[in-house]
């Protein structure tokens, strides 16, 4: 039987089997199992060359019944509609999961911003928030950067916004500049959020992550800043890490920094001195103490899952572990630590920058990273002990204490 590798199908299916184990009637999965809007919209831009080209973009907005909905905009060209509406359904879960008073969106354009000059980064920054105006909004729907968007796309489309409604709106967007009301310890908040989660599994099953062997498969934002915390603040040592061109490996350990200045210089980690080359495939096997895949969606399948070798996944990515691996990694006695608590520390911190914004007083990054530590931790500690309640793996526990927020909600409101 071939395994389901489409995203939404993927979502659907998690969800069921959440409602199955919770004992949600029927109506609850149809009430849940697809997003309350869909948007596409079709973006004309001038490129610098002077041809006109066009592209595609969308927004999923999931569930609103707990507060505004939040979520990133990805700019990728395998960018789809099923991914988008997978993606937001996992906001709506995760934002739940760490209980804050958000509901789940997410964005997405069909694009190569690798490709593209700055004036054209901000053109379609600007056409893609003015066709989605009427839409988002402080107290509507909250976008975020995500893959291959950044502060200065943030910053860029909240000016739009701005200008459109013709008022300030700093908490419209979250993920911006420090100058334009965004907060202090952002950049880090996933890394450092999944570190929170990790120190708290090395506990659960008895790994000391002094010297801790730790894979990392991609090695954009989340990835790297992982590498240098895990390393600086736990004295793990890093053995592998990977990009979309390839991966490296070094049993001795590999110095972050050292790959940080290659992948600047080169933009690759591959050529590092006194480091093998690997495939992705490769370093998703090696033996170690720490598998982190923060990279993109469905990594570990029903065909690798078996060869998988290590005692934690930390899924810095959204979406890296297929439901059929789910199961094997379980069976195997690999300790997984789901997508949406795992890397919810960016959505949290965002949530912080909303509050500092709607009264303009803004904290400290260690005011910020304190908070994190607390809200992380009470999160995994929920999410563990539903899944040892339930006798089932993590990812099911932190669905479970998701749908379980977000249909009370629901039926708060008179929806259910």
């Amino acid at each position: 039987m071939t395994e389901e590798l489409d995203p939404f199908k993927i979502s659907q299916k998690q969800l069921y089997e959440a409602c199955k184990i919770s004992g949600c009637v029927s109506d609850v999965y149809n009430a849940l199992n697809e997003p309350e809007r869909f948007v596409e919209v079709k973006l004309l831009m001038k490129m610098d060359d002077g041809s006109l080209k066009t592209f595609k973009g969308f927004r999923s907005q999931y569930n609103s019944a707990r507060g505004p909905m939040k979520g990133g905009i990805r700019w990728h060209p395998d960018e789809s509609a099923s991914l988008v509406k997978a993606l937001s359904a996992w906001m709506t879960w995760k934002t739940a999961c760490v209980d804050i008073p958000l509901g789940g969106a997410k964005g997405g354009i069909i694009c190569d911003p690798r490709t593209m000059s700055n004036r054209e980064l901000e053109t379609l920054a600007r056409s893609y928030i003015r066709q989605l105006a009427d839409f988002i909004g402080p107290n509507i729907d909250v976008p975020a950067p995500d893959v291959y968007t950044n502060p200065q796309i943030m910053a860029w489309m909240m000016d739009e916004y701005e200008k459109i409604m013709r008022k300030h709106a700093p908490s419209v967007i979250t993920g911006k500049p420090l100058p334009l009301g965004g907060s202090a310890g952002r950049l880090i908040a996933t890394a450092k959020g999944g570190a929170f989660c990790i120190r708290e599994a090395a506990k659960e099953i008895g790994l000391n992550l002094n010297g801790a062997k730790v894979v990392i498969q991609g090695f954009g934002n989340a990835g790297s800043w992982a590498s240098k915390i895990l390393t600086n603040d736990y004295n793990c040592k890093i053995i592998g890490i990977s990009d979309s061109k390839g991966g490296i490996y070094n049993k001795n350990g590999i110095d972050p920094t050292k790959v940080l200045v290659q992948k600047k210089e080169t933009s690759s980690v591959l050529g590092l001195k006194d480091a093998q080359e690997i495939s992705n495939k490769e370093l998703l096997e090696l033996e170690c103490d720490i598998l982190i895949p923060a990279a993109l969606e469905n990594v570990i399948t029903r065909k690798n899952a078996q060869n998988i070798n290590c005692k934690i996944i930390a899924e810095l990515a959204n979406g890296p572990t297929t439901p059929e691996a789910d199961e094997i990694l379980f069976k195997n006695d690999v300790f997984v630590i789901p997508d949406f608590l795992c890397n919810a520390g960016g959505v949290t911190v965002s949530y912080f920058e909303m509050v500092q914004g709607y009264y303009q007083y803004f904290w400290t990054e260690g005011e910020v990273l304190t908070a994190l530590d607390r809200v992380m931790t009470n999160a995994y500690r929920f999410v563990v002990d539903k899944a040892k309640e339930y006798n089932t793996y993590n990812r099911m526990g932190a669905y479970i204490i998701s749908l379980n927020r977000v249909i009370e909600a629901m039926r708060l409101r008179g929806w259910l």
